[in-house]
């Protein structure tokens, strides 16, 4: 193995506390150099050899730095991800991207131009959930695909105490833009671009002004209709993977537990990461040759974001094609901003 990409994170929040940090000092394709961290130093308690810097600039500053993570609120993507690629390090962005069509495009020149790789964190292509119903569609037990659902349901009254989630006056603000990349993104990377779709926004808690809810209607070739559907005020939700095809059905709960395992300091590491627990398996129902159905319990795979830092590596030190390409964000921003 090459050397390690020495990294730094952007903040040390619940993102980087759960989502990257560990990935980062865990595998050794990396070295968790630095953090930034403006007001309480936190870091060090879990990294004791980090450096925490007072601000974005002191770290980009550092020549040791080669990948920055933006993991800071959506609205600040593209100034920082600018910033840090004219320092000339490469960059890896949380959802959302950025907030529309140009910025993105500009972020993926300016990395051209310097030399830098623009890669961005949609780590939900690697929940167990997604990942077991992507297994069972490439299998073929479904028939031609008809109909397809990805759901991201939670039940939350009250507005949320980060305000650039819930102001208009904020970019990317709003349901869409928090949940509605992950739910693209998974169909996007299963079916690629659709030929068509149409969208629906609502908005439903008291004094919310930007959607809590939305629906979008994707139509693919050979009359495929894949629906991504999120909303905060679902009491009940129901399975949030559902796929019919002529042959048979599949459905699936979200309950990938990695997110929940992360925040409880169970690493991937840990023999039990990633695995869902009994009783979660996905429905399989078809038909034999008699007519007679048949239902099977399909085991998850096991979820594992290690392989999103691993697509990272490669891209940064093979120039490997990452996984999630500049096509499939301007598809995801053309529906969020649609």
């Amino acid at each position: 193995m090459s050397s390690p990409v020495t990294t730094g994170l952007l903040a040390y929040g619940m993102s980087g506390r759960v989502f990257h940090a560990p990935f980062v000092a865990l595998n050794p394709g990396f070295e968790l150099k630095a953090v930034v961290e403006r007001h309480e130093k936190k870091a060090a308690k879990d990294y004791p050899d980090i450096i925490s810097y007072n601000s974005v600039d002191e770290l980009l500053a550092d020549p040791s730095i080669e990948l920055v993570i933006v993991n800071t609120p959506p609205y600040t993507h593209f100034e920082l991800a600018h910033k840090a690629l004219k320092a000339r390090k490469h960059v890896l962005i949380e959802k959302p991207m950025v907030a529309n069509s140009e910025e993105a495009r500009t972020l993926f020149d300016l990395g051209r131009k310097v030399g830098k790789h623009v890669m961005i964190y949609q780590n939900r292509r690697w929940d167990s959930d997604f990942v077991s119903m992507k297994k069972v569609i490439e299998s073929g037990r479904l028939g031609e695909l008809i109909e397809v659902h990805f759901r991201f349901d939670r039940y939350k009254t009250a507005l949320s105490p980060k305000i650039f989630k819930e102001q208009r006056s904020f970019a990317a603000s709003g349901l869409v833009y928090d949940l509605g990349p992950h739910l693209i993104d998974q169909a996007i990377s299963l079916f690629g671009k659709p030929l068509s779709f149409e969208k629906t926004t609502g908005i439903y808690r008291e004094n919310s002004e930007v959607p809590d809810y939305f629906h979008f209607h994707l139509k693919y070739p050979n009359h495929l209709n894949v629906f991504l559907t999120s909303g905060l005020l679902i009491a009940q939700p129901t399975p949030s993977f559902v796929a019919h095809g002529t042959l048979g059905s599949y459905l699936k709960n979200r309950v990938d537990v990695q997110e929940a395992q992360l925040d409880q300091h169970i690493w991937p590491n840990d023999p039990k990461y990633g695995f869902e627990p009994e009783g979660e398996e996905g429905l399989l129902v078809t038909f034999d040759a008699d007519g007679k159905k048949i239902t099977e319990h399909i085991p998850a795979e096991r979820g594992d974001y290690t392989h999103l830092f691993n697509t990272v590596y490669h891209t940064i030190r093979n120039n490997a094609l990452y996984p999630i390409t500049e096509e499939h964000i301007a598809w995801q921003i053309e529906l969020l901003q649609g």
